[in-house]
């Protein structure tokens, strides 16, 4: 497994080496546990769960009954156990040990397969929550998690796709998962999301992207499944509240080349230019990596860039940008700036 490193900035624990974002805020905000809202529960559920989480004992042998009752042959108390572990996984950090010992993540897991979009949620959901355990993330992969959550981000409710996509994120940050979850087909699928989705759908897609796309096979299935176009149209759309999230994910995707030549087919120059000019210190930033990292061993690129009028606000950038912005902007100033010799050796991917 080939892994890459990405830019220099703090994201769920990691640093990385090429950029440093100063700014105190993350890119991504991290997928915590499920927030879409609770369905509703009868009281005398809701006291039962009350009184389970105040008191030790309580809690275990409520979780111990949930797992046997998540094997039930009646829907309903496979549903009522379901959510009331979801919710206990959520509420309490340390039910998330006591769960897993308890032995519900493979019948959790099967109920992510269930053709009841109800039972499916809740099975996606709780998993998720689970996941937010390090303990737990190696056992969920190893019991077979990841194909049934492809399969939720494939089949599932708005909300399941959302959660699946954290269940996978989570599931990544152990790094001999990526491989697999690349090839279990979520790559598409996150793409999908990424394209189609709400604005949580959205958010929660990029950072899946993000952490799955520092292996390069899964960036070349990112760019295979189309990831540039709705890359480059987030970028584009200031509103969105998507600039970062895109730029940060587009920013481990160019070291290939085929990223490069997608990115420019799909527009992306003039929208990382006028990111320059009117973006955020932050944004301004990553758009001047990213455009450095086309341009070093392009003579074409370089071209392009130029003549979408780049070099006035990397100059102004280069006065009044973060330090390693100026260092960026210098770097790319001069080699926008460098003689194109009709006798210059074009680069592979020029070609």
């Amino acid at each position: 497994m080939e892994t890459e490193n990405a830019v220099n900035y703090k994201f769920m624990g990691r640093s990385f080496n090429d950029l440093s974002i100063n700014d105190d805020s993350s890119a991504f905000s991290d997928c915590n546990s499920d927030r879409s809202g609770e369905f509703s529960t009868a009281s005398s559920q809701s006291r039962r769960l009350f009184l389970a989480c105040t008191n030790s004992d309580n809690s275990d042998e409520f979780i111990r009954q949930l797992v046997s009752d998540l094997g039930s042959c009646s829907i309903d108390e496979q549903k009522n156990a379901a959510l009331e572990l979801r919710l206990l996984a959520k509420n309490k950090p340390e039910n998330r040990i006591k769960i897993a010992k308890a032995g519900a993540i493979k019948p959790l897991i099967s109920l992510i397969t269930s053709t009841d979009p109800y039972l499916q949620e809740n099975g996606v959901t709780a998993i998720l929550n689970l996941s937010l355990c390090d303990e737990n993330k190696e056992l969920i992969a190893s019991s077979g998690a990841i194909k049934p959550l492809v399969r939720a981000l494939r089949t599932g409710t708005s909300t399941s796709k959302e959660n699946a996509a954290c269940a996978l994120l989570r599931l990544s940050q152990v790094e001999e998962n990526k491989v697999a979850i690349g090839r279990s087909g979520a790559i598409p699928l996150l793409v999908n999301l990424l394209e189609n989705g709400g604005i949580r759908g959205k958010k929660d897609a990029s950072t899946a992207l993000y952490s799955l796309c520092t292996v390069k096979e899964n960036k070349n299935k990112a760019v295979e499944a189309g990831i540039m176009k709705p890359l480059v149209e987030l970028m584009a759309d200031f509103g969105s509240n998507m600039v970062d999230k895109s730029a940060f994910v587009l920013s481990v995707l160019v070291s290939v080349p085929e990223a490069k030549t997608a990115l420019v087919d799909e527009g992306g120059i003039p929208v990382l230019v006028e990111i320059i000019e009117v973006g955020s210190q932050r944004q301004k930033e990553i758009a001047a990596a990213i455009l450095l990292q086309i341009c070093e061993d392009s003579v074409v690129y370089r071209t392009k860039v130029a003549r979408e009028g780049a070099i006035p606000p990397l100059v102004a950038l280069s006065q009044s940008g973060t330090n390693r912005a100026k260092q960026k902007a210098e770097k790319l100033i001069e080699l926008l700036r460098q003689p194109r010799s009709a006798n210059a050796v074009a680069s592979p991917s020029d070609l």
